[in-house]
């Protein structure tokens, strides 16, 4: 960074102007900005909140108001502090300002949170207990430096996985929290005070290490600020402005950090959106958002509104959805520019289908048909709630050839817990597999160590046999400990007792039996670690992709070349990626699909949060739909195999709250009825029974589907035979999905089923007949 004691007078004119010098021009970088945009920019007393919405040119206005502080000659460019989240966002950032100011733009400081703190830190090292030089600790050396912390106070790492105890640490420092500092009601529970215990030897065990983690650069500079009131004095008059970008994604530590960095000038401007406030998993606090007006009074609130990006059919849709939220401050987005002259721009299309599988080809088709309408692939998403809904859409795309991109994470072939599940079978069906042997011998941990590994390697090298006969024969020897030979003859008796089932069981069920009895499953969920639960659901949405292969070679025959088309590397296609990866970015067209109850909103989440989550889930689905410039596709399907269990589904919630002037809604023949009752009303009745039809495509089957026009608030089906309302206990029914079955109980429309084959299973009553 330019030193900016090297900077002339002069230098700071030429890049900014001279605005004493009445025939100096307005500067260009206020042409073209909208009304609000300009009053944010030059709003520049006091303590500003600009409430910036969905591709309302929130970056614009961030560093114009930068450009107009130093032409005002308001501040030096070192005195202007600009904060980030991203590494991305902060070279954005500068690189737009250097256009507008030139090298000048070098001297601001500008970055994200912990960049920033770690310059001032550098400066201050010592009075966190710190010498020059300290190291920064990577995710791996933090998880080893715990390991053997645990190990030193004979801690159980499967009673307490290290990852779950890392994680309640950094949610610890999240909210700005020394060890001496965490609440007692943080304490409660065997396994809250070991993580306690733990939290202060680690941060004791890293200053004798001289250094510190990622989540200590915001913690150790906020308690010097706090402890040194001197030092926390120095950086206030050092920063005469202060800019936050994405101010909703703040946590406490943050927030208490600009507070004080704010205290003497007050000069402080946040942009965000209380709307698209969606990471409180990792820490964020909308409320510190909401209460922006509390903590500043005489505060100016400016909202952009005018949306750049969109049409006035998406904004519409997302806006008259997130208007059910309580908890905002307000605002509606107004389609501007070339989207708002779209007079022929379509509504957002709602679509109801049979299941999983029939929305998967339903969306392919509508990508490949976009395709020949002058929208590619290439500028188009599938945007889901949680990462296990993926497969079925990875499996169409691959099946028609349709290029695509998993963003934000591996593919779900590719994930850690299938490849080692895949392993698992692989090996059941083909005992000469010594890559899947490997891989799986001690995963989960069976006692083996590196000694006993390497015995049977070199023992499998001399005979010139497998190592699963290898171990075979090594179990019944004295060449390894005891211990170490129960561990290898009980996984060789595990493996022989499964393939012994090949044939004689179906293999979606041996799939499922070989996960639980060599505890796999149990190893994932009793971790606590935050990836845990998605990764347990990725195994059991193998389980139901093993379900649709007669034969377990049939499977692994057709992963081989899944995989194979993977490897080969399609071009950049369509984008598959999660709700949460998705802010930020935004395609031509997308589609929403797996708009159900307990699927979204996400059951868990309401589980644990309430109406704060059932918010947070509604402000993603804002967020999904505000991704989309041109075209927006939201679905759900009447049945959905979730984690191999055939399941009856409800549509979410928010397909009712969707403002009916804005979308158009159709159905597979009749599958759905009105949706006039709303939510509160068992969902409106959008569930009627049908007999099951040909999906291929929505153009089969009798009446060729059921539409409603924009505006219309109602579903027009056909053949719509009877509600399931008349169906008593007792009475023996047939579900398309799960056959024969005989009735339990009935309540609110829906019934409870002992299947002949699936078991006992709820559905709703309008999808079953009597017989």
């Amino acid at each position: 960074m330019t030193d900016p004691f090297d900077l002339t007078d002069e230098d700071f004119d030429a890049a900014t102007g001279a605005p004493g010098d009445e025939a100096t021009p307005e500067p260009p970088w206020l042409a073209g900005l909208n009304p609000e945009q300009r009053r944010a920019v030059e709003t520049l007393d006091g303590p500003v909140l600009v409430l910036s919405g969905a591709g309302t040119g929130k970056t614009r206005v961030l560093t114009t108001r930068i450009a107009h502080i130093l032409h005002q000659r308001r501040a030096q460019p070192w005195r202007v502090l600009a904060v980030t989240f991203t590494n991305r966002a902060a070279r954005e950032m500068r690189e737009r300002l250097a256009g507008m100011i030139g090298p000048v733009a070098e001297s601001v400081w500008l970055g994200t949170f912990h960049a920033l703190s770690l310059r001032i830190l550098r400066r201050h090292a010592a009075l966190a207990g710190l010498r020059d030089g300290f190291s920064i600790l990577d995710a791996d050396d933090q998880l080893r430096l715990l390991k053997q912390l645990m190990a030193d106070a004979g801690l159980d790492a499967k009673k307490d996985p290290p990852k779950a105890i890392m994680g309640r640490i950094q949610r610890w420092k999240d909210r700005g929290l020394t060890p001496d500092r965490v609440p007692e009601e943080d304490r409660r529970g065997t396994g809250a005070q070991r993580a306690a215990m733990l939290y202060t030897r680690y941060q004791a065990r890293l200053l004798e290490l001289n250094a510190c983690d990622f989540g200590d650069l915001l913690l150790h500079t906020l308690g010097i600020f706090q402890a040194h009131p001197e030092v926390a004095a120095e950086y206030q008059r050092r920063f005469d402005y202060i800019l936050v970008d994405e101010y909703q994604d703040t946590n406490v530590a943050q927030y208490l950090w600009l507070r004080l960095l704010a205290a003497g000038h007050r000069n402080l401007c946040c942009v965000g959106d209380d709307d698209q406030s969606i990471y409180s998993w990792r820490g964020a606090e909308v409320g510190n958002i909401l209460r922006f007006e509390q903590d500043y009074p005489g505060s100016a609130v400016i909202r952009l509104e005018r949306n750049y990006r969109s049409t006035t059919a998406i904004l519409g849709a997302a806006s008259g959805l997130i208007r059910h939220n309580a908890d905002r401050l307000g605002k509606d987005l107004i389609a501007a520019g070339a989207a708002a002259a779209d007079p022929d721009a379509p509504p957002v299309k709602v679509r109801g289908l049979w299941d999983g599988e029939a929305e998967a080809r339903w969306v392919v088709e509508e990508i490949e048909a976009l395709s020949h309408e002058g929208l590619p692939a290439a500028g188009t998403a599938i945007l889901v709630r949680a990462a296990f809904l993926m497969r079925a859409f990875e499996e169409r795309l691959m099946t028609c050839g349709v290029p695509y991109q998993v963003v934000g994470g591996p593919r779900f072939y590719e994930r850690l817990e299938i490849r080692d599940a895949l392993a698992y079978l692989r090996l059941v069906a083909q005992p000469d597999d010594d890559l899947a042997f490997e891989r799986i011998v001690n995963t989960p941990k069976r006692g083996l160590g590196e000694a006993s590994l390497q015995s049977l390697q070199v023992m499998a090298r001399k005979a010139g046999m497998p190592l699963l006969a290898a171990a075979r024969d090594l179990a019944d020897s004295d060449e390894l400990t005891k211990r170490a030979r129960k561990a290898l003859a009980g996984f060789v008796a595990d493996v022989e007792r499964w393939r012994a089932l090949v044939g004689g069981m179906p293999p979606a069920e041996l799939c499922a039996t070989i996960l639980e009895e060599s505890g796999y499953a149990a190893m994932w969920k009793a971790d606590k670690s935050p990836e845990a639960p998605g990764r347990v659901e990725n195994l059991e949405e193998l389980v139901g992709a093993v379900t649709e292969f007669e034969t377990l070679d049939a499977f692994l025959e057709h992963i081989a070349l899944v995989m194979e088309t993977e490897s080969k590397g399609a071009a950049a296609g369509v984008t598959l990626m999660t709700l949460h990866g998705a802010k930020g970015l935004e395609f031509d067209v997308v589609f929403l699909p797996g708009w159900e109850e307990d699927v979204f909103p996400h059951k868990r989440a309401l589980e644990e949060g309430g109406q704060a989550s059932l918010e947070e889930e509604r402000r993603l689905a804002y967020v999904g739909l505000t991704r989309a410039r041109k075209r927006a596709f939201v679905s759900f399907a009447a049945n959905r195999r979730i984690f191999n269990n055939w399941q009856a589904a409800m549509p979410s919630r928010f397909v009712d709250e969707l403002p009916d002037d804005c979308v158009e809604k159709t159905s597979d023949t009749g599958l759905y009825g009105a949706v006039t009752a709303g939510f509160a009303e068992e969902m409106g009745g959008w569930g009627t029974r049908h007999p099951r039809r040909s999906m291929t495509g929505g153009q089969g089957g009798a009446g060729g589907g059921a539409r409603v026009a924009p505006g219309t608030g109602s579903w027009k089906v056909r053949d719509r035979t009877g509600d399931g309302l008349d169906i008593t206990v007792g009475q023996r029914v047939f579900h398309q999905k799960f056959g024969y079955g005989r009735v339990l109980s009935s309540e609110g429309g829906k019934l409870a089923v002992d299947f002949e084959k699936a078991g006992v299973k709820t559905v709703v009553a309008g999808f079953v007949e009597a017989v």
